[in-house]
């Protein structure tokens, strides 16, 4: 077999809000709002004996059934957990096309990291464990992935638009025949390589007629990252839903009490000068009820609630009845996401991508009032992959990635600037030097004969520097033009780092890089991600 060409991966952790900066920086203005510091073990350990005190062997039998071990992943380290009383730290996303971008990758790995550097420390099992978001509704968000094809252009892949105002739970969708020929198509435009076959044959499997979104997601994820001991979840499994009806049901009955603390903490944190990743919405309930348009945001609303979508009212009593019959058609926000999933698991911490960290910072106090403490929030890594072909193309013009960030254009022109010839250049100087000398004594002397000649002349001075500016961009063009297939070389490798203007983990879906590097590309990631604790 081939040789995989060489990578570069740049790791670091991405930033996002000041909060989360600062969070990261572990500004004591920012820490009030976590539960410890990121890389404190002292913070670990404190949350370690706040889950002992909530989960007995039999509550963690209980988690260990909605805990999926994936094929050729270690089961025995599930029953350990249970046995020697281990922990879990938890990471999720919503379902993608095809597993989505990047980073719902380097989330999972990332955890798994976390876990390793966590056992030692606490002398237990800690099982790293991917909640898949089944229950979102978010089809638009879902329905869609990108890479970089055979031409290499940006290749976009998409399930289109669901018709209609109904937007059920993601798990509740069956894909037809339309996703086999978007897979199809995604498959051709792959490169061919020696690493290829096995995952077109994971696309060919997990992307089928019949098979819904979530399931293919799970199905790709744990056959990537399953190896590397991650665990996996989903938020409608029965026994996830059995588990949490009841916290659930509460939430509904205290929603008032609830929102009155989300928005203390809100209050807090915007006179500590920052703002809210998640709004509050007055009256609103933490819960979202399926209806009749699919999955719908709960308000308050005459001592019941209201569907926000279609506009149904239920007293309280008719969604506890449905919920009886069903416990699936009720499901938690984004914001109670989280506390449910700690009541479900033994949770240490969870592995969170910046905007989820920004939002963790209103929790607090919500998961007090469940009578629990917050995890300890671990912001996830994330890296930037560097392809030998598109080191070459850096090294070239003495670039690093981080400075194709910026519009091409500017690159561009930059560029250009620094290739115009040095007679040129000079010229070009000295005249604007004589330009600004000899305008400049113009407006000394005419200023002595009539005050008003100033403004005469100093038109003269910025007409003369425009004419200047515009003999300076044509050359500048001309450049650019004695040069168009070596920036043709750079506009290429920005699309690789940079893809539609964006961080290339945010976009692009990582069969591209497992077909080009095989498996060779995760243990890479694995390798760069380093989790270290002080």
């Amino acid at each position: 077999m081939a040789d995989a060409p060489k990578l570069e991966i740049l790791a670091g952790r991405p930033a996002g809000a000041p909060l989360v900066r600062d969070y990261l920086e572990g500004a004591p203005a920012a820490q009030d709002f976590y539960a410890g510091h990121f890389d404190e073990p002292e913070a670990y350990r404190e949350k370690a004996q706040e889950v002992d005190g909530r989960f007995d062997r039999a509550a963690r039998e209980r988690a260990a059934q909605a805990i999926r071990v994936p094929a050729g992943g270690d089961a025995g380290r599930r029953e350990r957990f249970v046995e020697e009383g281990g922990y879990v730290v938890t990471t999720g996303q919503q379902p993608g096309l095809f597993g989505g971008p990047l980073y719902s990758l380097y989330k999972g790995i990332t955890t798994v990291r976390l876990a390793e550097a966590l056992e030692p420390l606490l002398g237990k099992p800690v099982l790293p464990l991917f909640w898949v978001a089944s229950e979102d509704h978010d089809w638009a968000e879902a329905n869609h992935t990108y890479l970089v094809d055979v031409d290499n252009e940006l290749h976009l892949s998409t399930l289109g638009d669901r018709p209609g105002d109904v937007h059920p739970p993601l798990h509740r969708i069956l894909l037809g025949p339309e996703a086999v020929a978007v897979r199809d198509a995604f498959i051709d435009a792959l490169p061919r390589t020696d690493f290829s076959a096995p995952y077109v044959a994971l696309l060919r499997d997990a992307v089928a007629e019949g098979a819904t979104l979530p399931g293919s997601f799970l199905r790709i994820m744990e056959e990537l990252l399953g190896p590397m001991g991650l665990c996996f979840t989903d938020a409608a499994d029965p026994v996830v839903k059995a588990a949490s009806v009841e916290l659930l049901l509460d939430e509904l009955s205290r929603s008032e009490e609830t929102e009155a603390v989300l928005g203390a903490t809100a209050a807090r944190l915007e006179e500590a000068g920052y703002g809210l990743q998640v709004a509050l919405m007055e009256g609103g309930v933490n819960l979202f009820l399926e209806g009749p348009l699919g999955r719908e945001r709960l308000y308050r609303e005459n001592g019941g609630v209201r569907l926000h979508a279609s506009g149904d009212l239920l007293t309280l009593s008719e969604v506890r009845a449905r919920v009886t019959r069903d416990p699936s058609v009720l499901s938690p926000n984004v914001l109670f996401r989280p506390v449910v999933e700690s009541a479900v698991f033994p949770t240490l911490s969870y592995v969170a991508g910046p905007g989820e960290t920004a939002y963790f910072g209103q929790l607090g106090d919500f998961f007090g009032a469940f009578g629990m403490r917050m995890p300890v929030v671990h912001p996830r890594l994330g890296a930037t992959v560097v392809e030998g072909k598109v080191r070459k193309v850096l090294d070239k013009f003495g670039l690093e990635p981080t400075a194709l960030e910026r519009p091409f254009h500017e690159v561009a022109g930059d560029i250009a600037r620094e290739e115009i010839p040095a007679e040129i250049q000079a010229a070009l100087a000295s005249l604007r030097g004589a330009i600004g000398k000899g305008t400049g004594e113009l407006q000394g002397a005419v200023k002595a004969l009539d005050p008003t000649l100033k403004g005469p002349a100093q038109h003269v001075r910025a007409q003369a520097f425009a004419a200047l500016d515009e003999v300076e961009r044509k050359v500048v063009q001309a450049v650019k033009r004695e040069n168009d297939i070596a920036l043709a070389q750079l506009e290429k490798a920005r699309l690789h780092l940079y893809p539609d203007d964006r961080l290339q983990e945010r976009v692009f879906n990582v069969f591209y890089y497992l077909a080009r590097y095989g498996g060779a590309f995760l243990d890479e990631i694995h390798r760069s991600f380093d989790v270290k604790l002080r």
